[in-house]
């Protein structure tokens, strides 16, 4: 009778996911989704809805790059030309490179996502119902998704595991694999259903904010401008990025300082 406590495991991780999913559904339907009409996002609150504070501070440094007023060398190194900056978030980057001018991208990185900028424009997204608060963060449609998709994963592993013990004396083992099809059934119609009434998932942007990053990116789609690079910076992260030693510049992020 050892598969019947697989299967009761099956189903507690099931409907668990389940219930945790249903519930980040019904709070974003909670979101006023005619917030923000008339809104036209500027590039760094689209930064923030997509990728978040990360997104924004990965948008500045590649906007002062383009503007050669930062230099990104393909070893990971930022360096200050233009010590001004001309916004807030330019100089939390620039305070975050420090007094020598120089200094690894991860850090700069990590400290101008913290800073008092990121966070004051995304508590203005969050008033203005363009984006989630930080604290439904962790139970979004997004994170939802993500839990079921792990719960499918653990119910295919159990019932593959009932059916390699040895052979029950009460049940065949074609009755055990329906059993366990249930629960495994059960979470892939919660997939089918979210992605069909909620798609996109967003950690970040409510449906409000969804829709205006939609109608950015259809924007986008029809031009071809320095704009339309950050733009694309914005919406989709460095991967948008067209130069090669821009891009290696990132990718050294998570190296050791230097010597």
């Amino acid at each position: 009778m050892f598969w019947v406590l697989l299967l009761l495991l099956a189903w507690a991780v099931a409907g668990t996911a389940c219930t945790r999913l249903c519930l980040a559904a019904v709070r974003t339907a909670a979101f006023d989704a005619d917030a923000g009409r008339g809104h036209d996002l500027t590039l760094y609150e689209a930064a923030f809805l997509s990728g978040g504070p990360a997104r924004v501070a990965d948008l500045t440094l590649v906007s002062m790059a383009r503007q050669q007023r930062l230099l990104l060398a393909h070893t990971g190194w930022a360096t200050v030309v233009d010590p001004k900056g001309r916004d807030e978030m330019e100089r939390s980057v620039i305070g975050a490179i420090g007094p020598e001018g120089q200094s690894r991208i991860a850090p700069v990185r990590s400290a101008a996502a913290d800073a008092d900028a990121v966070r004051s424009l995304g508590e203005g997204l969050v008033r203005a119902g363009l984006a989630v608060p930080d604290a439904a963060a962790r139970t979004t449609v997004a994170s939802g998704v993500r839990q079921v998709r792990a719960a499918a994963v653990a119910v295919f592993g159990l019932g593959v595991t009932a059916l390699l013990l040895p052979a029950p004396t009460d049940m065949p083992r074609d009755l055990v694999a329906v059993w366990f099809a249930l629960p495994f059934t059960l979470t892939l119609s919660c997939l089918g259903i979210a992605r069909f009434e909620v798609h996109p998932y967003s950690r970040w942007a409510s449906p409000a904010g969804q829709r205006l990053l939609g109608t950015l990116r259809r924007r986008v789609n029809r031009t071809v401008d320095d704009h339309a690079l950050l733009t694309s910076v914005a919406v989709r992260g460095i991967r948008a990025v067209g130069e090669p030693e821009l891009r290696a510049a990132f990718a050294h992020r998570d190296q050791p300082p230097r010597e």
